[in-house]
């Protein structure tokens, strides 16, 4: 039989908000009036009753001039171009594949928008529409990055740069893509020695960092060789950290993350899910994040 594990109760600690000092955002749920003057604009997220502007679902309220919108707290993943994404390939169709991005419509990754093996830079020909299945099949997970979005709110999706294609070894979590923050880089190798994709659509991938980089891959060789166990031990902690930081609602970034994966350090790795071992290591990293702000 598996081991049971038994808690006793613990007093929960008051949490300090964790946006930004003197710029908190206005919090509403369905049904709160946002405002009864008739000059805004309604946006996304909200509807008009008795002239008064009222939320739809629950978020933050936005406003740009006139316009008022609310961004939702927890939804799917709408994209824009220049996302990065981590996506998994569905299906195998005629010059295109389509993706599952966490979006509400499947993605669409095509033939003519994407790298041949060793970067090889050619027309398509009927070779390489046969030869599909041989660069991504059904299960392939793949980075890439958005390059247009269609009316409908479909992504298309390109791997024309040798830092996006297939993904070969890591652990991939999946969370809600409004905790993923926007960077300039979504890739980071920590210095822990596992590396991450924050993808903008909420699914993140953790995998051993290369000893070194093969820039003429193009993205289609994955490395099949044993991770080590130590490797494999600093990716489950990272893991889990990132599980504690979703728990906690704390945006992820590179230095969150590791600000986490300092503070577990004297925890075991599968005592990191425990409830109030979570609330302590997230509670250390909201602080050091806030020291870095002040």
């Amino acid at each position: 039989m598996a081991a049971v594990v038994m808690r006793l109760p613990v007093v929960r600690k008051a949490v300090g908000p964790s946006g930004p000092r003197g710029g908190e955002k206005h919090l509403v749920v369905p049904g709160d009036t946002i405002t009864t003057d008739t000059g805004y604009m309604r946006g996304h997220g909200t509807y008009v009753v008795e002239e008064k502007l009222v939320a739809s679902v629950a978020g933050a309220v936005e406003r740009v001039n006139k316009l008022v919108c609310v961004t939702p707290l927890k939804t799917r993943y709408n994209g824009e171009v220049g996302d990065i994404v981590v996506g998994r390939i569905t299906e195998v169709q005629q010059k295109r594949w389509k993706v599952e991005t966490n979006s509400r419509l499947d993605s669409v990754l095509l033939l003519s928008s994407m790298n041949l093996p060793g970067g090889e830079l050619r027309r398509r020909s009927a070779e390489d529409e046969l030869a599909m299945r041989d660069y991504l099949q059904e299960g392939d997970l793949i980075s890439a990055e958005v390059q247009s979005v269609f009316s409908d709110g479909a992504v298309s999706l390109h791997t024309r740069s040798l830092k996006y294609g297939k993904l070969g070894q890591g652990v991939l979590v999946q969370v809600s893509p409004s905790l993923v923050k926007r960077q300039k880089t979504h890739f980071h190798d920590l210095p822990c020695g596992a590396s991450v994709i924050l993808g903008n659509n909420g699914f993140i991938w953790i995998y051993p960092t290369p000893e070194q980089k093969d820039e003429e891959a193009g993205g289609f060789t994955t490395n099949l060789e044993p991770v080590p166990l130590s490797d494999r031990e600093v990716i489950s902690r990272l893991r889990n950290c990132i599980v504690a930081l979703v728990t906690q609602k704390l945006m992820l970034f590179d230095t969150s993350i590791l600000y986490c994966y300092e503070a577990s350090l004297p925890h075991q790795i599968k005592d990191i899910l425990k409830p109030e071992v979570m609330e302590e290591i997230v509670l250390e990293t909201r602080q050091k994040l806030l020291d870095l702000e002040g």
